[in-house]
């Protein structure tokens, strides 16, 4: 079994031994140029990214990946490539301060998804965002309920910006925790603050079979909490 394996092959492809030493080289130079581009790029392009600061990054690591591996491949044509890129960069930069327009269509708008602690529900269907990622977001930053939320807005970059009540005007709200949500019924058994699962709306009910939600239609209902946010 042991004579059937071609160690060199598998250990290094089409290559001999000295590539080990060449590849080591390529890999340095590549480091180099990629860490002088993304200085050359500024802050800006090096925090949280956005969809087209995120291209310029993949096409950077791209263009400095195959000179790495590849003995074909050579490394003045990448540092082509790598100056191509950041002029791009810089010139689309420079439009996109310009022009608002163009902003907005390179990079996208913030969008609100909660506001006065009820979901914006047509903005949350724009965004590629699941309820349970979102809420875990929300978790993240100490939120237990929708009613000690003012305001959420997803930023460009896919971070989320939380504007909070203080602590005298928080609302009843939709929890957000994983155990209050699995316990969503239709039926009110008993009079108090509910909260709909799916839009977050929130009203005194009194117990009944069946309550349709006034804004959203859905059906399900979970009881809401006031409790104030702990830092």
């Amino acid at each position: 079994m042991h004579g059937l394996i071609d160690w060199k092959e598998l250990l290094l492809g089409s290559e001999d031994w000295h590539f080990l030493i060449e590849a080591s080289l390529r890999t340095a130079i590549m480091f180099l140029v990629l860490l002088t581009g993304l200085r050359l790029l500024g802050k800006r392009g090096v925090k949280q990214l956005s969809v087209f600061e995120l291209v310029v990054i993949i096409g950077l690591g791209s263009a400095a990946g195959d000179p790495m591996l590849y003995n074909d491949v050579g490394i003045l044509p990448a540092l082509i490539v790598f100056v191509i890129v950041i002029i791009l960069y810089k010139v689309v930069t420079y439009f996109i301060g310009q022009n608002k327009k163009f902003e907005l269509l390179v990079e996208g708008k913030p969008i609100c998804l909660i506001k006065d602690g009820v979901f914006s529900i047509e903005n949350f269907r724009k965004e590629a965002l699941g309820e349970d990622e979102f809420f875990s977001e929300l978790r993240l930053q100490s939120v237990s309920h929708l009613g000690q939320v003012e305001e959420a807005i997803v930023e460009t970059s896919g971070e989320i910006s939380l504007f909070f009540y203080e602590d005298d005007k928080v609302k009843y709200g939709l929890p957000v925790m994983p155990s209050v949500l699995d316990t969503s019924t239709e039926r009110i058994s008993e009079a108090g603050h509910y909260a709909c699962s799916f839009c977050g709306y929130t009203a005194k009910l009194t117990p009944t079979a069946k309550k349709i939600c006034p804004t959203c239609k859905k059906h399900k209902w979970v009881k809401a909490s006031n409790k104030k946010r702990i830092n």
